[in-house]
């Protein structure tokens, strides 16, 4: 259902605009019984992005990050984060984006890589939306150790899990990144089901 003719934007004025940018909204929202609603939020725009799992189903293994996440430290999180490869669209598309990413991040040159499904992660505030990524792989895809852009203070460290590892740590709590929980979800329920 099309909400362009339920709202009507008073005001925007950008909080920040350093790292990301940080908008407040004043809009009108015409609600369900008719009458017409003044709300204010704020939007934090970071761009959209792109993740990838790579996936050897003949070892029923996964490759992972493991890396430190500020954010998280912020929110009581004292461990590196395990990640599934990811990175920002910026100019390129989410194919590109994430090739180059899982080539950084992972030292991997894929052969095909296919999309999956694509989604908003955090729509309460943030406007990202995330587009999900799978691809096989073999060690011989290998082309450097991988570790990140230092530039850009990545130190990542990469990990090859057996799945169902991976997924016993989704319930340990040794992985919380919501992105590869679902990437991780959809290998065992897709890919590498159980024998």
């Amino acid at each position: 259902m099309s909400v362009k003719n339920r709202i009507r934007i008073n005001e925007v004025s950008t909080l920040s605009n350093d790292w990301y940018v940080l908008k407040k909204t004043s809009f009108d929202w015409l609600r369900s019984d008719g009458s017409w609603q003044t709300m204010s939020r704020e939007t934090y725009d970071r761009g959209n992005g792109a993740t990838l799992l790579p996936y050897d189903p003949a070892r029923r293994t996964v490759l992972l990050t493991r890396q430190f996440r500020f954010p998280a430290y912020v929110n009581g999180y004292d461990e590196l984060l395990i990640e599934a490869a990811a990175g920002l669209l910026d100019e390129a598309s989410p194919e590109e984006r994430i090739r180059k990413e899982v080539e950084e991040e992972l030292g991997l040159v894929l052969g095909e890589a296919r999309e999956i499904f694509n989604c908003f992660m955090s729509p309460g505030s943030v406007t990202e939306r995330l587009h999900f990524f799978i691809a096989e792989y073999d060690p011989a895809m290998r082309k450097s150790s991988g570790g990140g852009n230092v530039s850009e203070g990545e130190d990542i460290e990469v990990l090859e899990l057996g799945l169902d590892e991976a997924l016993a740590m989704i319930g340990t709590g040794a992985i919380q990144d919501g992105k590869t929980i679902l990437l991780l979800q959809y290998a065992a329920l897709n890919l590498m089901p159980s024998a």
